[in-house]
């Protein structure tokens, strides 16, 4: 969702600011704007803001900036994402107060923000945007004048002061960064459940929202804490809890080179990451399947032990990747496992039993739903006394660098590289394979213990050598369905419905293939397992409805094709992802899949899915990595 970039040190801001939005636009936005602290060049001066703003893409601000000129060392920068307020250029930040002299950015949602805004409308405030982020600076510069700050010099600490001093009457999750004309060598950040990290330079320091503001920048990070506020300036890093008490803490090394974006010879990044999807595969079998033993994961034994069940949390693409991993901790694994709506958990969970591991599901590790959700779990286990109740977290992510993995002690890093696409691919198939690799291990010592799982131990090593080859037939569907769904795209330029059909482990492939279609065709496409359509979607369907079924060889494979048989009974246009043979030539369209153990069916069927959705949309001519509506990390409830 929206991101923050803020930079103080020795040389101009504003291109810094510019650049590091621009690594931040995967992220979705409708609307830019930066503010800059120009010095006057006398030491203790107060000094000029300038602030740009502009709806739409980034190159609209940028020319504004090119136009205008934004000087000075200090500076903020935000991409918005529509919550309160229509995308128009009075609701994008930075927002400022009265006088024009301060400056704020903000991610999150202020949930009090009507009656702050009434009390200070009561005061004679006047408001120029619909957004809730505007109490900010109206509340900061009051309590700035409430501490005498029109009557005495000011400075950093009486900056920091104020803003300490507000925070408390914010409800809500938020990261904000704040700028004062009249302390042009200040900056204060802050954050309550939503991400901010601050990036070491060379005499200087930039805060961002997320990892890729930082490329070309630093690798050395210090990422704020829960509750915590940092005033910054060229001379260094103050950092305060949420009590007020000045902490220290030891900055981290960003590892590898994921938070660099490159499209190379790509049309679009959501084409490119498809492509990669072989490579991700090959680097998971590489690190997990060594010769010579069944799975190796970053987790001790004590990990394993005492689970009796599992619930998953996760929202959108990740609750579908955990749909498939509930499948098989089941099936292969003999454990019983629930997926939840992380967004539903908090306000309806299950009775609490023992010996229940607990797993969140999120790409980024930002996901604002998924972070309350485990939270919550976490406290009421804590909260029952019994050790038999003691939470147990794992985390699934694409961020090893991420609040997740701050927030739960175990974390299955799924080393996919950034991803900029809005519509998840290869992040969605490195979740899958983290799934097939925790439900491996735990057949492995359940299989060892005798206790029931799904496979012998030659069954089990029998899905690892398939495993191993994988990559090889991830990249020659790539290349194969890359032609064919250019070609088939055309097909569905008037289409305006789209029914995707799956049964066992493949139902949750079906609904990734409709919520893909639905972020960037904007065409309406729904999933539904098999059996059910003719239990009510079955009338939906006519000449003008194309189905899309997924038939794969096992256990549901006759009965699949007998519902495929029903569609194409009602002049349905029938596109099967399915193995090629006698069985299959009932679709009107063939997307061809290798024959594989059911097992590991959905890593293969989902790339026909993701290469068909990319094609229409780019048929149709729409911004396919970043989607209308839609935001990569979606860090508010």
């Amino acid at each position: 969702m929206c991101g923050i970039v803020a930079l103080i040190g020795s040389r101009e801001a504003a291109p810094q600011l510019l650049e590091g939005l621009r690594q931040l636009e995967y992220r979705g936005y409708d609307s830019a704007g930066i503010a800059t602290v120009e010095a006057d060049g006398s030491p203790g001066a107060p000094g000029r803001l300038h602030c740009l703003r502009a709806e739409g893409k980034l190159v609209n601000l940028t020319a504004r900036w090119e136009a205008e000129g934004a000087p000075g060392h200090c500076g903020i920068g935000h991409t918005r994402w529509a919550t309160h307020g229509k995308p128009e250029e009075r609701n994008a930040h930075p927002h400022l107060d009265g006088s024009g002299r301060l400056a704020v950015v903000q991610n999150g949602i202020i949930e009090n923000h009507r009656t702050l805004r009434e009390e200070l409308q009561a005061e004679g405030v006047t408001f120029l945007s619909d957004t809730d982020t505007e109490v900010i600076p109206h509340l900061v510069a009051r309590r700035l004048r409430e501490l005498g700050a029109e009557g005495h010099a000011a400075d950093a600490a009486l900056l920091l002061r104020a803003v300490q001093e507000v925070l408390p009457l914010l409800h809500g999750a938020y990261a904000l960064a704040v700028v004062w004309a009249d302390v042009p060598g200040a900056l204060v950040v802050a954050r309550r459940q939503a991400p901010l990290l601050i990036g070491l330079g060379e005499g200087e320091f930039l805060c961002a929202s997320d990892t890729p503001a930082l490329a070309g920048f630093t690798r050395t990070i210090l990422p704020l804490e829960d509750g915590e506020v940092a005033l910054l300036t060229p001379l260094g890093i103050e950092l305060y809890n949420a009590a007020g008490a000045r902490v220290q803490r030891t900055p981290s090394l960003l590892s590898g080179t994921e938070h660099v974006a490159d499209k190379r010879s790509f049309r679009h990044f959501m084409l490119k990451e498809i492509h990669e999807q072989p490579e991700t595969a090959a680097l998971w079998v590489a690190r997990h399947l060594p010769e010579g033993a069944l799975v190796a994961l970053p987790l001790d034994e004590a990990f394993y032990e005492g689970v009796e069940e599992i619930e998953i949390l996760a929202c959108g693409t990740s609750r579908h990747a955990a749909q498939v991993g509930a499948y098989l901790l089941e099936q292969l694994a003999g454990i019983p496992t629930n997926v939840f709506y992380a967004s539903e958990f908090r306000y309806a969970p299950p009775p609490l039993v023992p010996g229940m591991l607990t797993i969140g599901v999120t790409q980024s590790g930002e996901t604002a739903d998924t972070l309350a959700a485990l939270a919550m779990e976490q406290e009421r286990r804590l909260g029952h006394g019994d050790p038999a109740y003691a939470p147990k977290l794992l985390g699934i992510t694409n961020r090893p660098e991420s609040s997740l993995s701050r927030m739960v002690p175990h974390l299955l890093d799924i080393g996919a590289g950034i991803e900029v696409g809005v519509a998840a691919t290869k992040t969605f198939l490195g979740q899958l394979l983290a799934f097939y690799g925790l439900a491996l291990a735990f057949a492995e010592r359940r299989l060892a213990a005798g206790a029931p799982v799904g496979r012998d131990r030659q069954g089990l090593e029998t899905l690892v050598a398939e495993l191993r080859a994988l990559p090889q037939q991830l990249q020659q569907l790539v290349d194969d369905h890359d032609r064919r769904c250019t070609e088939l795209a055309h097909l569905f330029a008037d289409t305006q419905d789209v029914i995707f059909l799956g049964r066992g482990i493949n139902y949750p492939i079906a609904m990734e293939g409709a919520l893909k279609l639905k972020e960037i065709s904007y065409i309406h496409a729904e999933g539904y397992p098999a059996g059910e359509m003719k239990h009510g979607p079955i009338a939906l369907l006519d000449a003008r409805v194309p189905v899309v079924s997924i038939a794969m060889p096992g256990m549901v494979f006759d009965k699949v094709l007998s519902n495929a048989q029903e569609a194409k009974a009602r002049d349905a246009q029938l596109i099967g992802v399915a193995p090629a043979g006698p069985d299959t030539a009932l679709f009107d369209t063939l997307l061809p899949v290798p024959e594989v153990d059911e097992l590991l069916s959905p890593l293969l069927t989902v790339i026909p899915m993701q290469l068909l959705s990319y094609h229409i949309a780019a048929h149709r001519g729409l911004d396919v990595d970043q989607p209308r509506n839609l935001a990569k990390s979606v860090t508010v409830e």
